[in-house]
């Protein structure tokens, strides 16, 4: 028959498109309850060997609180709007450096509608979103104790208001559905998945019925939500809120549940709350990994002054995947510390600046208080 080679390439056609549609509905189907977004920053370096072995490296980064006290937003107040970029211009350069960075947004943004409010119960401006973006961050963890401080309705208006300008955020959730959906952003090939709990919220009852609406720290929780991590992520941080205020130096209680995360499969940990500075160190988890802790970033913008409140700065970490056909592989080297201070004038003109520059906005002798800092940060890295 004539059409025999006709029909034959048509059977053969209609084989290969079911076949492309079947992997293509298999490949959704594994990603419906993750958000894996591409990163815009480049890769530190990238080396890749054809036919041997693939090598790509990026760096991540994260600082600390975001703390939107009364004075900082009457400061950044222009008529009926606030501008915060300012506040960040000096170390905007620092931030973007970084692959990928993550911050503690603190205080919830509620924004105008719910009452802009300070301490204790805290509501700022979402004009502040559109400065910590610009500035470098990528995500930002919103599982603290001020979570709750506008209930319900300030989660909801935080979560629409970052949505809407692009800013990802993990921590506090407007659902069930939200609150089971990854948060994972791929940057040149490593995907990296950013998990967010707190130690509670201020003693703010979260109604029983609604408890996705703020991460607690459950550790029955929290590894169901690293298992799936690791399936669907190259490396899983975490930013966690724990430990007691003010106090330089991890309590047993922080240190336990760092190793507990370690060995369930995190590989970063950013700590906050204590608003102060406490060092990083190496843990070894049971399979082997080096998994970093940072165990407080302190105060990245606050209005706390004084004994080492007003102190922070970015920490960040090498990340190198090799892919050979034997599979992935994961590295962490190199962490570093870049030291910040909050700079101010009577409580106004605030600014963030690197600590090794703070001498020229009044503090004394910056450059022995910023070696003091390298070197209690780095005091347990070997």
């Amino acid at each position: 028959m004539k059409n025999k080679p006709f029909y034959f390439s048509l059977f053969v056609g209609s084989c290969l498109i079911i076949t492309v549609l079947l992997i293509i509905q298999q490949y959704q189907s594994a990603f419906e309850n993750s958000k894996v977004y591409a990163s815009t920053n480049l890769p530190t370096s990238s080396i890749k060997l054809p036919g041997k072995e693939i090598t790509e490296k990026i760096t991540v980064g994260a600082i600390g609180d975001v703390l939107i006290h009364d004075w900082i937003y009457n400061d950044a107040k222009r008529g009926n709007s606030y501008d915060f970029h300012p506040i960040f211009q000096n170390v905007k350069g620092m931030l973007q450096k970084p692959a990928l960075v993550t911050a503690n947004q603190e205080s919830i943004l509620g924004g105008k509608a719910l009452g802009i409010s300070g301490y204790p119960e805290f509501n700022s401006p979402q004009e502040v979103a559109d400065a910590v973006m610009d500035s470098g961050v990528d995500i930002v963890s919103t599982a603290n104790n001020h979570s709750y401080d506008k209930g319900e309705r300030g989660i909801q208006s935080q979560s629409n208001y970052l949505d809407k300008i692009g800013l990802k955020h993990v921590g506090s959730f407007t659902s069930e559905k939200d609150r089971n959906t990854l948060r994972v952003i791929e940057s040149h090939g490593i995907k990296v998945a950013f998990l967010a709990y707190t130690f509670g919220t201020n003693g703010i009852r979260i109604p029983a019925n609604k408890s996705y609406l703020v991460n607690i720290i459950n550790k029955d929780l929290m590894k169901k939500e690293i298992s799936r991590a690791r399936l669907d992520a190259d490396v899983v941080i975490m930013s966690i809120h724990w430990g007691k205020e003010y106090e330089r130096y991890p309590s047993a209680a922080q240190k336990e549940l760092a190793h507990f995360l370690a060995n369930e499969g995190v590989d970063i940990i950013f700590g906050s709350h204590p608003h102060v500075l406490q060092p990083m160190e190496w843990i070894t988890a049971r399979d082997g990994r080096k998994v970093l802790a940072v165990y407080s970033l302190g105060n990245f913008l606050s209005g706390q002054v004084r004994d080492y409140k007003d102190i922070g700065g970015l920490a960040t970490v090498d990340i190198t995947k090799s892919t050979t056909k034997n599979g992935n592989k994961i590295q962490l080297s190199n962490p570093l510390f870049y030291p910040t201070y909050v700079t101010q004038k009577h409580f106004k003109l605030y600014k963030v600046v690197p600590l090794e520059k703070a001498a020229s906005y009044g503090l004394s002798h910056a450059d022995v208080k910023y070696r003091e800092i390298q070197a209690f940060m780095k005091q347990w890295i070997h």
